[in-house]
């Protein structure tokens, strides 16, 4: 009988690649393991506990239809000046009038702290945390964006939230980086006394698209 040890032992050689006579069996008898566990410990609707999640953190979320995406950021844009685009963003979520700048060539860190904030899309959010992850392909531009400028705005469709962290990494390329975005930055490290702003965004408004 093949005791626990070799088994361990033969997946870690199949999950590197060696060549080994038990491989095929050690995966054969990983996939056979029953998994009728339920994939996610959320029965209620996502979005909406994801709405909730990240408003715990401090942000600012709205649920909007999705043909009135131009009209919500209109609506968050209270303080005027200009604000980066990165490229790619959905060009129907930008209202008529905004003051953009684009980010090529790229910004400084002094022009980015200049501007009024950056408008961003998301790769994909967590229900279970409130977080929201960027993977800085189209429509959310380099990490530097969303690091800098005081204010972000991101806009998320109800269809990119996954339930919890699991799902998620399953949608992203592992090849590309990660930002992972829970509430305005802030830290605790001076006295404990919260202090937002600090390495990154003071304020994080999230347009929820269903």
């Amino acid at each position: 009988m093949t005791s626990s040890r070799d088994q361990i032992l033969a997946r870690i050689r199949a999950a590197n690649g060696a060549a080994s006579p038990d491989a095929d069996a050690a995966n054969a008898a990983y996939a056979a393991i029953p998994r009728d566990y339920l994939a996610a410990h959320h029965a209620q609707d996502i979005v909406a506990l994801f709405a909730e999640r990240a408003a715990d953190y401090r942000a600012v979320v709205e649920r909007v239809p999705a043909g009135d995406v131009a009209a919500a950021v209109q609506r968050a844009l209270s303080e005027h000046g200009r604000y980066v685009i990165p490229d790619g963003l959905t060009p129907g979520w930008l209202p008529a009038g905004v003051e953009t700048v684009a980010d090529d060539p790229p910004l400084s860190p002094v022009s980015l702290d200049a501007v009024a904030g950056v408008i961003t899309g998301c790769a994909v959010a967590i229900a279970e945390t409130g977080t929201i992850i960027l993977d800085h392909g189209p429509g959310q531009g380099r990490r530097a964006l969303t690091l800098v400028p005081d204010f972000h705005l991101v806009i998320v469709r109800a269809d990119q939230v996954e339930p919890d962290l699991a799902g998620a990494f399953g949608r992203l390329d592992p090849a590309r980086p990660h930002t992972l975005i829970s509430g305005p930055s802030a830290t605790s490290d001076i006295e404990l006394i919260r202090v937002e702003g600090v390495h990154g965004p003071r304020t994080l408004h999230i347009l929820l698209a269903d």
